[in-house]
């Protein structure tokens, strides 16, 4: 519910360090299965939940990405669906955000959504397609139902436009630092700690950095200069690469989780 996000970003911060967000998407590679899975997460060291909602036309999402939400959608996966997967996973304590293009969220209603979402325990939205300017529905009903509303900047984003969208940001405000779409990478960007600070320059608000993290060095070096290190790609792939072995998975997760954990606590 609202307000937990913001309490976990401060409980690093008190602990002298970032907060660690993971994301996988509901019903990959079954309902069931991802609710497990995410859940390794949440208990492993994640502070922060992101539950994806597989969506066919994913346009900021890599192949990675793609290829689990795919196996969702094969599998028949509904919003109901992911609704219980946010039930599931908010019953462990970690606050649990939804990341969703906004036209699922528009075809089944917003107010409806918003309900909805804040009765399963959900923490609020990340809406990467959607800005603020075009978002009054939204932002009334996150409002009425308690919910936070993270938005995205990106390195070309203007100070203006990163000012407006963190007025409207709740939570934290998500910076993309890679021009392009998702991925885990060998590298981390050197575009990322420049938005970082410009974000810090223009809002109070916690500001997590998502850019392709894929291990605890390269969370170490983000965590650097963010609040939150965000990651996403690397866990999917780890879940792809065991061929349906869900006990492998699960530790796999497991090892990665607690990898990453270490790492924005060397920071």
């Amino acid at each position: 519910m609202s307000g937990q996000v913001a309490t976990a970003f401060e409980k690093a911060a008190a602990d002298g360090r970032s907060a660690l967000v993971g994301y996988l998407p509901a019903g990959f590679p079954t309902v069931d299965a991802s609710i497990e899975l995410i859940k390794v997460l949440a208990t492993s060291g994640c502070d922060v939940i992101e539950i994806g909602l597989p969506y066919s036309d994913p346009v900021m999402d890599g192949p990675t990405i793609q290829a689990a939400a795919q196996q969702a959608l094969d599998n028949g996966v509904r919003i109901r669906d992911v609704l219980r997967v946010v039930e599931e996973v908010a019953a462990t304590g970690v606050p649990t955000l939804v990341m969703t293009y906004w036209n699922p969220v528009e075809r089944y209603g917003v107010e409806r959504f918003a309900a909805d979402l804040a009765s399963a325990g959900g923490s609020g939205l990340i809406t990467p397609d959607l800005t603020p300017d075009e978002a009054q529905p939204w932002l009334d009903a996150s409002d009425q139902h308690g919910l936070d509303r993270v938005f995205l900047v990106a390195p070309s984003s203007t100070e203006a436009r990163i000012r407006y969208t963190a007025e409207h940001c709740r939570g934290f405000v998500y910076a993309t630092a890679v021009m392009g779409v998702t991925g885990a990478r060998a590298t981390t960007s050197e575009l990322a700690g420049p938005l970082a600070a410009r974000v810090k320059a223009a809002t109070d608000l916690p500001v997590g950095v998502g850019l392709g993290v894929s291990d605890g060095d390269q969370a170490a070096e983000v965590a650097r200069y963010a609040d939150g290190v965000i990651v996403g790609s690397a866990f999917v792939r780890k879940v792809l690469d065991t061929d349906g072995d869900h006990a492998r998975a699960l530790e796999e997760l497991r090892l990665l989780t607690e990898d990453l954990a270490d790492g924005v606590r060397r920071a």
